[in-house]
């Protein structure tokens, strides 16, 4: 059953989320409420307005999905309170709880908050979400379609969770992109071309998170499929797993451990 959408915001995020609803028949009536212009590529069945005193007179969506900057929440969401108690509040704005939903909302707003990852924009994305007391589990469902029209779902019980959510999938991406360059930029120290070795490097990191995708092995058995006893990849990985400081898995620790500090620290 497609659902009626008012998306406020449609940035890169919200303009991914809003393909995925329409390929996957969850949209049905959408409003998006967009003040710097109309998104490139939107369904010519989708209503597009600059403010919300523009949403046309009788629209009653079945979710409210806020998909702003953290930093615009304070201004835009007084616009949508009419909607407490009848929509659900979707929102994926990083840092933003739910009990600051709930004081700008009242306390009868059904809210999800999820946490969404940029390869959303092409299918493969992963949310993590929580509900609060007064979502339905029609409501949940609804989060979970619209969610899952994107990519995968996890539900978390904590929202402190959210958190490290952030800092491992929200702001993962990154890490692997960064791979990508570490990896381009040491197979050009060893003497590749500079167009070769990228070339190399993006197509071993998309090879492997396929396999990864399709493979019923955990990650840690296919990084030992791939480890012949004192081969090159064995040589390679006595570096990287090397323990202390210099490892891996230790430099990702404090990696991850960072960002979710500083995801704590923007929810103040």
């Amino acid at each position: 059953m497609s659902a009626s959408l008012l998306l406020v915001g449609c940035g890169k995020m919200g303009g991914a989320m809003l393909a995925g609803w329409k390929a996957a028949g969850a949209a049905g009536q959408v409003v998006v409420v967009e003040p710097f212009g109309v998104p490139k590529g939107l369904p010519a069945d989708v209503a597009v307005v600059k403010e919300a005193a523009e949403i046309p007179d009788g629209f009653a969506p079945d979710a409210v999905i806020l998909a702003v900057k953290p930093q615009m929440m304070d201004q835009a969401l007084p616009n949508y309170v009419r909607y407490a108690g009848s929509a659900l509040f979707l929102s994926i704005a990083a840092g933003k709880p739910i009990s600051y939903f709930e004081k700008h909302l009242g306390g009868e707003a059904a809210i999800v908050r999820a946490m969404p990852n940029t390869p959303a924009a092409v299918g493969r994305g992963i949310s993590a979400a929580v509900p609060n007391a007064k979502a339905s589990e029609a409501q949940k469902a609804l989060a979970r379609t619209l969610l899952g029209a994107v990519g995968e779902v996890a539900w978390v019980a904590d929202e402190t969770l959210l958190d490290a959510v952030t800092a491992l999938s929200g702001s993962g991406p990154a890490y692997v992109f960064l791979l990508v360059e570490a990896m381009s930029r040491a197979g050009i120290a060893a003497g590749l071309p500079s167009d070769l070795s990228m070339q190399l490097a993006r197509a071993t990191v998309m090879g492997s998170g396929e396999l990864l995708r399709q493979s019923h092995e955990s990650a840690e058995q296919l990084r030992r499929n791939v480890t012949s006893p004192k081969g090159t990849t064995e040589a390679a990985l006595n570096v990287l797993m090397t323990e202390g400081p210099g490892g891996l898995h230790e430099l990702m620790t404090r990696a991850i451990a960072a960002a979710t500090n500083r995801s704590r620290e923007l929810a103040g």
